[in-house]
């Protein structure tokens, strides 16, 4: 549901900017604009796509795990996706997504969330819930405990 919303809003925000840009520059600088963004983004993207594979490369002949340049690639994929739609929104998430400075900030907080979900998944494995089930619940026993009432304890003198 979360991820309709988000493309519903998104949706929303690119036809927004679009007439906006339409209305201030007219049909051929929008249109202008947006075939220079796509190529513009075509030409970032090669270049950054060609150094995610050379990492990747390097990280696989060096055998170390290649985390980061895995993310690199899943987040320039990604970049690739937003710079092909139409709008300028969506161009500019894009062009933002291929600087690597961005994509490392991104990449640690995806590498975050996937390690915070593997403890729970974890957890529900080991307590017998399906992996995917939201928090752990451990079954016990409620025990009611009342307080005492002055007139039960015993005096102390």
């Amino acid at each position: 549901m979360r991820v309709f919303a988000v493309l519903l809003v998104g949706f929303a925000v690119e036809v927004t900017a679009l007439v906006a840009a339409y209305g201030a520059w007219g049909l051929l600088p929008t249109l202008g604009l947006l075939l220079l963004g796509g190529v513009v983004g075509s030409v970032l993207l090669r270049r950054e796509g060609a150094r995610a594979v050379a990492a990747f490369s390097e990280a696989v002949r060096t055998r170390r795990a290649p985390h980061q340049e895995v993310a690199d690639g899943v987040l320039i994929a990604a970049a690739a996706f937003l710079i092909i739609l139409p709008g300028f929104v969506s161009d500019v998430v894009g062009l933002v997504l291929l600087f690597p400075p961005a994509r490392r900030v991104l990449s640690r907080r995806m590498a975050r969330r996937a390690e915070e979900r593997e403890r729970a998944m974890v957890l529900n494995v080991r307590y017998g819930q399906h992996p995917m089930a939201g928090g752990v619940v451990v079954d016990g026993d409620v025990v009611e405990v009342r307080p005492e009432s002055s007139s039960d304890r015993p005096e102390l003198t």
